[in-house]
């Protein structure tokens, strides 16, 4: 009996151990595909002939990987790493969003409330309709001179952009909630009724309300100095990018912020691709201690608006219907830098691009590196 119960053993244990080995092989199988795609469309992409360089984190069964290509700054020959820190450009609008979800979880704001109940500045005929989900989901109808070209080259202060808002009419009678008009006025909007609401910089809300507790501890929202340059601590302003035109035409210093606006909080983010792939955790796999910030992050992923058959608005996120699959993401992108995050929660699926130079076609995200490791 002794005898027969040791053969059972050892027969269950190099049962288990063979299904181990399986496992272990198929994932390193996995692993191997998601390499193979990720680097045939990216290499090319950020070639030694490109400007600047290239990071991505890739997300998939519970791991991310990262791929780096290029300079971070051409005349320092500096590489790009996982930490390097880039200007988000839009991807910021993430962040206030998921801030706005946060409230709505917490109790202490609806979406269904209108930007004059925190900022009664604001008394425009139009401007004293649009609620905050409104501004959330790019369906307020506001569309500023600082939301298209031709480009104005003025800065607006504080006073001056709650005027353009109460004095602003729509040319072609949009109606608050009725269309989808992408509008970074909007979110500028927002950021205000953020502040005032909570009484704090968006900096702050950003950073204890999100960036803490996800553990982004190299993602922050500085203050921009009277040079458009970002204030931070001269040992992370060391591992910013320069940025780079289409061409490879620096634009501006490492910590380059751009704005219309010339007050304060109206800068961009920055970030590496290694504190993105923890964002890209939370939002795919629940990686996140807090259930509220967890809910909030699932509320700013639901689309709330369709525009048409293929594409849908959500806060902030974007939903693009495929041959099979749905990407939902966001890209970004100024003269000197590209930024896009995109996801299949489907499949696990995400990926994060940051590029230090102006028009990266980040577009080879959307439609080919993601439907492919979505058909794996």
């Amino acid at each position: 009996m002794r005898q027969w119960l040791l053969v059972r053993i050892a027969t269950v244990l190099l049962a288990v151990a063979a299904s181990a080995l399986t496992a272990v092989r198929a994932d390193s199988d996995m692993d191997a595909q998601i390499r193979d795609i990720v680097t045939t469309e990216l290499a090319p992409s950020a070639s030694a002939a490109d400007p600047g360089g290239l990071a991505a984190a890739v997300y998939a069964g519970g791991r991310v990987a990262f791929f780096n290509y290029g300079l971070a700054d051409a005349a320092t020959k500096r590489p790009v790493t996982s930490d390097t820190l880039f200007n988000l450009a839009s991807l910021r609008k993430l962040f206030e969003a998921t801030l706005v979800a946060l409230g709505t979880e917490r109790g202490e704001l609806q979406l269904d409330d209108p930007v004059g109940k925190y900022l009664p500045e604001l008394h425009g005929d139009y401007v004293s309709r649009v609620t905050i989900g409104e501004l959330v989901n790019h369906t307020s109808g506001l569309l500023l001179p600082t939301d298209h070209p031709p480009w104005p080259n003025e800065t607006f202060s504080r006073d001056q952009f709650i005027a353009m808002l109460n004095s602003w009419t729509p040319p072609a009678g949009e109606q608050p909630g009725k269309q989808r008009i992408y509008s970074h006025a909007g979110y500028v909007l927002l950021q205000l009724v953020l502040e005032r609401h909570y009484g704090a910089p968006i900096a702050t809300l950003i950073e204890s309300r999100i960036l803490r507790p996800l553990g982004m501890n190299s993602t922050v929202v500085p203050d921009r100095g009277e040079d458009n340059r970002a204030s931070m601590a001269p040992e992370i302003m060391r591992r910013i990018v320069q940025g780079y035109s289409h061409d490879g035409t620096p634009i501006g210093p490492p910590g380059d912020q751009q704005s219309y606006y010339d007050f304060p909080g109206t800068g961009q983010m920055f970030s590496s691709a290694r504190d993105l792939g923890i964002l890209l955790g939370a939002c795919l796999d629940g990686a996140v201690i807090e259930p509220e910030l967890r809910a909030a992050l699932q509320m700013t992923l639901r689309e709330s608006f369709r525009v048409d058959a293929k594409f849908g608005q959500a806060m902030a996120w974007e939903h693009v219907r495929l041959d099979g699959v749905t990407v939902i993401d966001k890209p970004g992108g100024l003269n000197n830098a590209s930024a896009y995050i995109g996801l299949v929660p489907a499949r696990r699926f995400g990926i994060v691009l940051l590029a230090n130079r102006g028009d990266y076609p980040h577009e080879i995200a959307r439609y080919k590196i993601l439907p492919a490791l979505a058909r794996l």
